[in-house]
C-alpha cells in the first residue's frame, strides 16, 4: 500500500510539473515550442523546471486535512472529516495571501502551512478561492455554486488513500470534499470517482474492474448522467483503436470541467504503455494539461507504483521531499498496523486534530 500512495502522490504532482509550462496554451503552439511530439520533459515553469501548481498544494492540504480528521478520531473519538479538511484548504488559501471569514483560530499550525515553498501563487483557481473565502463551506445538499470547474477533481486523490481503517466511503467522502468549494453535480461526482477507482487501484484492482466499480457507484447518484457519459466515452474511445494524440483527447473535451478531466486521464490511463506515456499523452492537447496531467499521474501512480516514475523527472520535482513525507504520514494514519497516537511522539504537533 505504501508504495502506491507514494506513486499516486508523487506521479500526481509529476504529471502537475509536466502539464504546467503548457496549461494554458494551444496544441499547434506546444508543437511550435517543442516538436512535434510536443512537450516531453519537465520544462521550466516560472523559476525552475519541476515546478508544481495548485493543484498539488491543494493535494498536500487534502491530505493533511485527512491525516489531522484521523489524529482528531484516535484522540477524542468523533470528528467531522470533511470540516477538518475545509479547515485544511482555509489554511492553504492563508498561504496565498488571502483571508477567509471561516479562518480557524488557530491560524496556520501544523508543520505543512510553514513550508515557504507552499506560500508562491500559482495561479489558484477562481472557484477555490471565493468559496474558501466565504463565511462557510458548500455541502452536496447546500451547494455554494454551480460550478463544475475541475478544481474540485484534481485534489482529491488522498481520499481514495485511506484504506479501510478510515470506516467510510471513498467515493462518498470524495465528494463532500469536492462540494466544499464545487457545487455542481458533475464537479463533485467526478471527485468521488476519482477517489473510488484511486483506492480500488491501491487496493490492487486491476484498471478495468475498478472502472466498472465505478460506473456502478456513479449510476447509483441523482444526476450522474453527464459524468458517467464521460467515463463511458473514454473507456469507449481507448477501445476504439484510434491512435492515441492530442487530436483524439480533444474528442473528450479540454478538461477545463471536472468530468472532462477525469475522462482524458481515463483515457490516457488506459492507453498508457507506460507511466511517462500516459502523462505525456495526458498533458499535450489544448486544455488544462497541469490537471490533467495530475489526475492521469494520480491514477497511474496508483497503477504502477512509485518505482514507475521516472527517476530523472523526481530528480527534479518540487518539494519531493514533502511529498514524501505527507505519504509516509499518510500511510501512517491509514494503512499502517497501528494507528497514531496524538500522546505519543509529535503527531498532534504536526497535525493538530482540528
Amino acid at each position: 500500500m505504501t508504495d502506491r500512495i507514494r506513486g499516486a502522490l508523487l506521479g500526481g504532482a509529476v504529471g502537475d510539473a509536466l502539464g504546467a509550462p503548457v496549461e494554458f496554451e494551444r496544441i499547434d503552439g506546444i508543437r511550435s515550442r517543442f516538436g512535434a511530439a510536443g512537450i516531453a520533459e519537465l520544462t521550466e515553469a516560472g523559476e525552475r523546471a519541476g515546478a508544481i501548481t495548485d493543484d498539488t498544494q491543494m493535494t498536500l492540504f487534502t491530505a493533511e486535512g485527512l491525516i489531522r480528521a484521523r489524529v482528531r478520531a484516535v484522540a477524542t473519538g468523533s470528528g467531522d472529516v470533511a470540516a477538518v479538511v475545509d479547515g485544511a484548504y482555509v489554511r492553504w488559501l492563508a498561504t496565498q495571501g488571502e483571508p477567509s471569514l471561516r479562518a480557524a483560530a488557530e491560524g496556520a499550525d501544523g508543520w505543512l502551512a510553514g513550508v515557504r515553498a507552499l506560500h508562491e501563487r500559482r495561479s489558484p483557481g477562481s472557484t477555490c478561492t471565493s468559496a474558501l473565502r466565504g463565511p462557510h463551506a458548500g455541502t452536496v445538499d447546500a451547494p455554494l455554486n454551480d460550478s463544475r470547474g475541475c478544481g474540485g477533481v484534481m485534489r482529491i486523490a488522498p481520499a481514495g488513500l485511506m484504506g479501510a481503517r478510515s470506516g467510510g466511503d471513498r467515493f462518498d467522502l470524495g465528494c463532500d470534499l469536492a462540494a466544499l468549494t464545487h457545487g455542481h453535480p458533475c464537479g463533485y461526482l467526478a471527485a468521488g470517482a476519482l477517489a473510488e477507482l484511486v483506492g480500488r487501484l491501491a487496493d490492487g484492482d486491476a484498471l478495468g474492474p475498478a472502472l466498472d466499480h465505478v460506473e456502478r457507484r456513479l449510476a447509483e447518484r441523482p444526476r450522474h448522467e453527464e459524468t458517467l457519459a464521460a467515463v463511458h466515452a473514454a473507456r469507449a474511445l481507448a477501445a476504439g483503436g484510434a491512435e492515441p494524440s492530442s487530436e483524439t483527447i480533444a474528442m473528450l473535451g479540454w478538461g477545463w470541467v471536472a468530468e472532462e478531466a477525469l475522462a482524458i486521464a481515463v483515457y490516457c490511463a488506459l492507453v498508457a504503455a507506460d507511466f511517462a506515456h500516459g502523462v505525456r499523452l495526458a498533458v499535450n492537447h489544448s486544455g488544462d494539461s497541469d490537471s490533467t496531467g495530475a489526475i492521469a499521474g494520480n491514477i497511474l501512480g496508483t497503477l504502477l507504483g512509485y518505482d514507475a516514475i521516472p527517476a530523472a523527472w523526481l530528480d527534479q520535482l518540487e518539494l519531493r521531499e514533502v511529498i514524501l513525507r505527507i505519504s509516509r504520514d499518510l500511510f501512517a494514519a491509514y494503512g499502517g498496523d497501528q494507528s497514531p497516537d496524538p500522546e505519543a511522539g509529535d503527531w498532534w504537533e504536526r497535525y493538530p486534530g482540528h
